[in-house]
């Protein structure tokens, strides 16, 4: 049950997706009737073109959710979400649902079985004065209530499962036109009349039980809108925060904070009420987080500032301008769960406070500066300018009491742990796509590509089935960057990444399916831990080679390349070369030819593992002046010649010719040439 909402949870975020574009226009378009005081044709246009997304997120909701609950979709689980919309919303629409339960039913005694209990009085009718009054047709079954993101959502589960089970049904010969995909559709179709038949009945109640709790939370006013801040933080580590904010955002229960706050003067919002539950996010995302952002980077080990303020500034970031704040949270999260649960009381506390005060701001996708600045003049926003005075008051809040109980309590958050190997890698980034390197380094660390039975990605982390949970390298996770891993239970596993996570899967699924080769550092790497590597105890300290390359040699420190020059990529020399030969420097086995050639990766005889990499930036080449001479396997001699480099080509390119040549699996090594 927890897979498959945290699955419903990642595949609501397809079609939340697309609500920042009508944030942007319907922002623009509030922004300049601001500007000029009266509505004009730019403004109406702009306008009127992000209300029809608002207009029709259930349907969108119905798409994307079968999208994304489908396995490996082509887009026929799509076509198959929409049919179950068309067909449950058709049916059941005021008119469809006045002549299913009989038009002219109006007196007790004409309904059959009446007596004192009519039928339907179970599923939410009412009788007054002897006359029937069906809310499931005057509110329930409405266009406005039930067109709504929960039907969109049934829907796209409808037409995912029927995806998932049925596009490899095969039929009999006469009718094997209908076999395969081309049946969903069909099948999608009667169970969505089943569906529809089925709330008919039950869908007054649901409808009431949604109304009610709305209304139990807007009748204890601040305090239940406290209540859903606080849990709307605590529900982010299982995905489930989706479903509760699909109540008081989406017309789920009759609130439709957001979309009503989007619509503006030309929807059914209220100025001071409507934004109530969407307010209290912008302080706390733009400013609160990013102060414990502060606490934790003044708070780590001298020695590790530098790699926790590369995590936490770009959690930091992240959080105040768009509102994505999983990477900032998941860095402390599991590291310090007592600090997660203040930050979800500060939520609270918040959303409580904005309510009370006369502030009330909304976003189309999250509470960041963005979506600030674009709502700002939308005529629902009231003091939009007290957010950033609560910012600042959060801010000071988050930064003393963040770095108080830190200290106090000496939590292990991101720099202050008690282990070296919380240390971020770098390397290895080398291509076109600079998520290739930290891909091939998260499959690594996740078992291998055989391990991985399911990969998907959400807003900030990807979703993983994996056959074994046990091989999972954490740390390695978090040196390749990751902010956090989760393992929601079974054979599930999550590794929080951030907004980016999107190019990593797809770097990810390119490198499992074989379309793209791994970069030499992280080849090496993976063939020295599992093809019988060497101890670091028992590899040389000294590694003395042939010079692969005649030119002049220069320490690594000089190399104008902080990856190289840093010693991120592991110990060695660098040369100036003076021709284009590249030779082997001892025996070893070609372990890695990089696709553009301009790296070569080798396995020496006692287990010590080289990359030499001709050039700087020499990738952006595309195997232009290099001609490798032996491939991924072979095994050479000291001397034999394994690449040609025209060195023309890479000065006329503006490119480096420096060629480090490291040692990538013992940091301890110290190289010569003799």
């Amino acid at each position: 049950m927890m897979k498959f909402l945290q699955n419903l949870g990642k595949s609501i975020m397809l079609p939340v997706a697309v609500l920042p574009v009508a944030a942007i226009l319907v922002g623009i378009g509030n922004w300049i009737v601001g500007i000029t005081h009266n509505p004009n044709v730019v403004a109406t246009f702009l306008t009127t073109a992000g209300l029809a997304i608002v207009a029709n997120m259930a349907i969108l909701f119905a798409v994307g959710v079968s999208i994304g609950m489908a396995e490996k979709s082509d887009g026929t689980s799509a076509l198959a979400g929409l049919v179950s919309w068309l067909v449950i919303t058709t049916l059941l629409s005021p008119t469809s649902v006045q002549e299913l339960l009989g038009r002219g039913w109006t007196k007790v005694e004409d309904v059959p079985g009446a007596g004192d209990d009519p039928i339907g009085v179970q599923a939410g009718w009412h009788v007054v004065d002897g006359v029937i009054e069906s809310p499931d047709v005057s509110a329930a079954f409405n266009t406005g209530s039930f067109q709504n993101a929960f039907i969109g959502i049934l829907c796209g589960i409808i037409g995912a499962y029927c995806y998932n089970k049925f596009k490899d049904v095969k039929l009999p010969d006469a009718l094997s036109f209908f076999s395969g995909r081309r049946s969903v559709a069909i099948i999608t179709a009667g169970i969505s009349l089943i569906v529809a038949l089925i709330l008919l009945f039950i869908w007054p109640l649901l409808y009431a039980g949604l109304v009610n709790f709305g209304e139990w939370i807007v009748g204890i006013g601040a305090v239940g809108t406290g209540l859903y801040g606080f849990f709307n933080r605590l529900l982010i580590p299982f995905g489930l925060h989706h479903a509760l904010n699909s109540v008081f955002w989406f017309d789920v229960a009759g609130i439709n904070d957001l979309n009503n706050f989007l619509a503006g003067d030309q929807g059914d919002g209220i100025f001071g009420v409507t934004g109530q539950y969407m307010t209290g996010f912008f302080p706390i995302m733009m400013f609160g987080l990013p102060g414990a952002a502060l606490a934790m980077y003044v708070t780590a080990k001298p020695v590790q500032k530098k790699m926790a303020y590369g995590i936490l500034l770009s959690g930091a970031v992240a959080s105040f301008f768009v509102g994505v704040t999983e990477p900032l949270e998941f860095s402390f999260m599991f590291l310090a769960p007592f600090l997660y649960v203040l930050h979800a009381l500060f939520m609270g506390i918040s959303m409580a406070v904005a309510q009370l005060l006369p502030v009330r701001m909304g976003f189309g996708f999250s509470g960041g500066f963005v979506d600030l600045v674009l709502n700002w003049t939308n005529p629902l926003a009231q003091n939009p300018w007290m957010i950033p005075v609560m910012g600042v008051f959060w801010f000071i809040v988050y930064f003393v009491v963040f770095r108080w109980v830190i200290l106090r309590f000496k939590l292990k958050t991101p720099g202050r742990e008690d282990d070296d190997d919380f240390v971020l890698d770098e390397a290895a980034n080398d291509g076109d796509n600079p998520f290739v390197g930290t891909a091939a380094k998260f499959i690594d660390a996740l078992g291998g590509a055989d391990n991985i039975t399911s990969l998907d990605n959400c807003a900030t982390r990807l979703r993983m089935e994996l056959a074994d949970t046990s091989v999972i390298d954490e740390h390695a996770l978090k040196r390749a960057g990751a902010a956090g891993t989760m393992k929601p239970g079974g054979k599930s596993v999550q590794v929080i990444y951030g907004t980016r996570v999107q190019f990593v899967k797809d770097a990810m699924e390119d490198l499992i399916a074989g379309r793209i080769s791994a970069p030499v550092a992280a080849a090496a790497v993976a063939a020295a831990e599992t093809e019988a590597p060497v101890a670091v105890a028992d590899r040389p300290t000294t590694v003395t080679l042939r010079q692969p390359v005649a030119g002049t040699v220069i320490p690594l420190d000089e190399v104008p390349d902080k990856t190289f020059a840093s010693g991120m990529m592991g110990p060695g020399l660098a040369i100036e070369p003076a021709d284009g030969l590249v030779v082997a420097p001892a025996p070893a086995t070609v372990v890695t030819v990089f696709p553009t050639g301009h790296a070569i990766g080798l396995r020496l005889d006692d287990g010590t593992e080289l990359l030499i990499h001709v050039g700087l930036d020499t990738v952006k080449l595309k195997g232009e002046g290099f001609t490798p001479l032996v491939e991924p396997g072979d095994i050479v001699d000291a001397g034999q010649s394994i690449l040609e480099v025209d060195l023309d080509t890479i000065r006329a390119a503006g490119y480096s010719t420096v060629t480090p040549v490291v040692v990538m699996n013992n940091k301890e090594a110290t190289v010569t040439f003799g």
